[in-house]
């Protein structure tokens, strides 16, 4: 397995300054750190899901972590590079609601095809609920992952085609602050994904 460079050069910074809404020299932190751990330059899959697994040791994060790798993995080579990496999280971290939201969206439309399925969301929202290990405390109306994507349905789907648009989606978890929230989730697990051997020192 190769190395990465050491080093960014200038103009891969400025492109990243550009594309994220990190600074220079918080990228450069980001790079030292990422390269520590990723010195050939690149995140796999495998390692991946396993540094996601650390942040929910009670539950089972490995299938909402594949989903959340095929949102990272940009070009769908199987690995995560740095620009792909820093992109992402800044996104989830640092991002409007709109680009949020948008990036939710590509969560859940699993096959691309521009389109939310009642399946894919299930599947999706299935796999959140497997990863947080106490769900006593949810209501009873949204404690089944089918439960919840009825009711997120119900207020999204306005032409009632059993799909979602991505106008429906943006209209609807904006018209619903509990929407909203159950879909910030994700986001939120994501940004707590980037492991604290990655993060550049304060």
């Amino acid at each position: 397995m190769g190395h990465a460079p050491s080093k960014l050069k200038p103009e891969q910074i400025d492109a990243l300054a550009k594309e994220t809404k990190f600074t220079t020299e918080e990228i450069q932190q980001w790079f030292k750190a990422f390269r520590k751990d990723c010195p050939s330059g690149e995140l796999s899959r495998k390692e991946f899901c396993r540094i996601y697994s650390q942040f929910f040791p009670a539950g089972n994060p490995e299938e909402f972590a594949e989903y959340v790798f095929r949102t990272f993995d940009k070009d769908a080579n199987g690995k995560v590079n740095f620009r792909e990496f820093m992109c992402a999280i800044s996104v989830t971290s640092r991002g409007t609601v709109e680009q949020k939201l948008d990036w939710a969206f590509h969560l859940y439309d699993q096959n691309n095809d521009g389109f939310i399925t009642r399946e894919e969301m299930i599947a999706i929202v299935r796999s959140i609920y497997t990863m947080v290990a106490d769900k006593s405390q949810l209501p009873e109306d949204v404690n089944t992952p089918e439960k919840r994507v009825e009711k997120i349905f119900s207020v999204m789907d306005t032409n009632h085609d059993d799909r979602l648009t991505r106008e429906e989606f943006h209209a609807g978890a904006k018209k619903d602050p509990s929407i909203m929230g159950a879909l910030s989730m994700c986001a939120s697990n994501v940004s707590l994904f980037v492991p604290v051997h990655v993060q550049p020192l304060p």
